[in-house]
């Protein structure tokens, strides 16, 4: 159950990265990440409510706060980061995060099986083939270094993310956001502006705030189920989402090297749940 819940995430969450690095190509990030998350938190306090998760033991809140302020971290730095570099260096990079996730179920005494461990390894070669890695093509070090902090931001939101679930899944993810949101509002009224963001384009990036809002409740119960070592993973194929999402939408053509990623990620996949 766990494994599918966090499959189904990384389908949400690439869709939600193909809508934002699309958007920021428009507009700043932080309006767009900004306005997201704002949407978001109507969402997920729309899930909190449907589930009756308001109720829950308040000591969720120092992960969710934290889950959130190194969740706005990665994410604004992230769109930053595609709107201003290669997608294929950029996307490779911010994917290693999943790296830190796994060392920490690791360190804390999960063992996944042997089978598991191979289907670990592949599916995380996949993900960077997937991505399309490139070995030249960044114009300057500052994508690479906003996509390397973005990393480290995202593999914290998800250690963050996952203590919290232990206490409560959904309201971890509902007052990540509310954190966010406060974050995003100071900004907006700090700079007096909110990015001039109308019509269409905030209607996509409702859109966006939701896939990420209820990707997040998916993967947040999805960790609370099974190991994070091999969760983690399985919510961490969003690029190869993504990658597929650009050549079907946007007809960009995939690599050769993409397509072995595609495949290899799926083979990893099906390894990992296949001993779960």
């Amino acid at each position: 159950m766990g494994a599918g819940l966090a499959l189904l995430s990384s389908l949400m969450w690439g869709g939600s990265d193909f809508i934002g690095g699309f958007m920021s190509r428009r507009y700043a990030a932080l309006p767009v990440y900004g306005w997201a998350q704002v949407f978001g938190l109507i969402v997920a306090a729309a899930i909190t409510t449907a589930m009756g998760g308001w109720s829950a033991d308040s000591a969720y809140w120092p992960w969710a706060i934290a889950a959130g302020v190194s969740g706005f971290v990665a994410m604004l730095l992230f769109y930053m980061a595609l709107a201003t570099g290669p997608m294929g260096i950029i996307s490779p990079l911010v994917s290693v995060s999943v790296i830190i996730p796994l060392a920490y179920g690791l360190l804390m005494g999960e063992t996944p099986t042997s089978v598991q461990v191979l289907g670990i390894v592949v599916a995380i070669g996949g993900i960077l083939l997937a991505s399309g890695p490139e070995l030249n093509g960044a114009e300057s070090a500052r994508p690479l270094i906003l996509a390397a902090v973005s990393a480290i931001g995202f593999g914290l939101f998800t250690i963050f993310l996952q203590r919290g679930s232990e206490i409560s899944p959904v309201m971890t993810v509902t007052a990540s956001r509310m954190t966010i949101v406060a974050i995003v509002l100071v900004i907006f009224a700090w700079t007096r502006s909110s990015g001039g963001i109308r019509g269409r384009d905030l209607a996509a990036i409702f859109g966006l705030g939701a896939l990420e809002a209820v990707s997040n409740v998916l993967f947040a119960y999805a960790i609370t189920m099974d190991m994070l070592a091999t969760t983690a993973v399985l919510g961490s194929l969003y690029p190869v989402v993504t990658a597929i999402l650009a050549a079907i939408v946007l007809r960009e053509r995939l690599k050769a090297v993409q397509y072995v990623g595609v495949v290899t990620a799926l083979i990893g996949v099906v390894l990992i749940a296949s001993a779960g």
